[in-house]
């Protein structure tokens, strides 16, 4: 038993050296335009969603979805997030597609996330993804009508529909 206790220290011991090894010596790729492996993406994704899952309030949006609020979180939308996240008339943003990884286009492919979750990322942001806290340049509520109109993009009222641009064909 204290052999078979001695391969795994020593197996861990092993793979934590070679990991120093070849990042210390350079072979990790750091360029921004090239693709995340299987397992860089996997992981980065899983470690992204518990670390929301373990930060983020839970917590009902308390921002009324009315028509002005809408208008208001789209108004939001296009000033801040557009640039990096596309714009509402579906046109991708050379800016967002540079990232790595790349930033979501939001004017395309709607969040399916809970709007607590959302909140959370717009007030503050993801680490080494260039997505920045607006939560240290905006006030709550401004967060709270911004994630309503996102969450309701595809389902927006018509009064809000027609402050819209004219979309793009998917």
């Amino acid at each position: 038993m204290r052999g078979f206790v001695i391969g795994i220290v020593f197996t861990l011991v092993l793979l934590c050296l070679g990991g120093f090894i070849f990042t210390s010596r350079g072979y990790m790729s750091i360029s921004a335009d090239a693709q995340p492996g299987m397992l860089e993406t996997y992981l980065a994704t899983r470690a992204l969603d518990a670390s929301i899952e373990r930060h983020a309030m839970k917590s009902s949006n308390p921002v009324p979805e009315t028509g002005d609020n809408l208008s208001a979180g789209m108004i939001g939308y296009t000033m801040n997030c557009a640039g990096c996240h596309g714009s509402l008339d579906r046109k991708e943003s050379k800016l967002g597609s540079a990232f790595y990884p790349p930033a979501p286009n939001l004017a395309t492919d709607a969040l399916g996330d809970p709007q607590w979750q959302t909140f959370y990322v717009i007030k503050n942001g993801i680490r080494y993804t260039g997505m920045p806290a607006w939560g240290k340049v905006l006030d709550d509520e401004t967060i709270w009508k911004t994630t309503s109109f996102l969450s309701r993009l595809d389902d927006l009222p018509p009064a809000v529909k027609q402050q819209m641009p004219a979309r793009a064909p998917k």
